[in-house]
């Protein structure tokens, strides 16, 4: 599984770590979006947004909506980004109840899941994982850097995470 790292993300760093991703991905994504609670998975999902043209504040955690759906644009041209989130579903079969698989299947769609581990088993192998950690290294003396590891099991992905980890550096 081809992966990339990228360490001492800041907030400015992860604004651009999602302007980069909305140039370099194509119009179909899923992204499973893994870290522990506070990590920062929904305000990734923000920054991403924003860069799409979505307002942030409009975006804000489907923990208890499950499911939040917005009109964006991307390099490639305009998206509907879905943002899910699996934390308070009990197994994979109520995360598949939610009609995800219409989703996956969707054109000009990118599908963004938080706590995506809980439902790894039901994700299409072509799912972008985004890990975020976070460092205990303080950034420009604010708040804890993020480590965000990229992987994938879909090889024509692999060449996006390398432009990807090319811009980033």
């Amino acid at each position: 599984m081809p992966s990339v790292t990228l360490n001492d993300i800041d907030l400015a760093r992860l604004q651009s770590f999602a302007v980069q991703l909305t140039r370099q991905m194509p119009t179909e994504l899923i992204v499973g979006l893994v870290g522990t609670l506070g990590a920062g998975k929904t305000t990734f999902t923000q920054a991403l947004a924003a860069a799409a043209g979505v307002d942030p504040e409009d975006v804000t955690s489907p923990t208890f909506t499950l499911l939040c759906s917005y009109d964006a644009n991307i390099a490639a041209g305009p998206i509907r980004l879905h943002h899910l989130d699996a934390y308070r579903l009990a197994d994979e079969d109520e995360f598949l109840e939610l009609g995800v698989e219409e989703l996956f299947d969707s054109q000009n769609t990118w599908v963004l899941i938080e706590w995506a581990d809980r439902v790894k088993s039901v994700l299409p192998p072509e799912t972008l994982w985004i890990n975020i950690d976070v460092n205990d290294a303080i950034v420009g003396g604010e708040t804890p850097s993020r480590v965000i590891t990229l992987s994938t099991d879909d090889v024509g992905l692999a060449k996006q995470l390398v432009d990807l980890a090319m811009a980033m550096s």
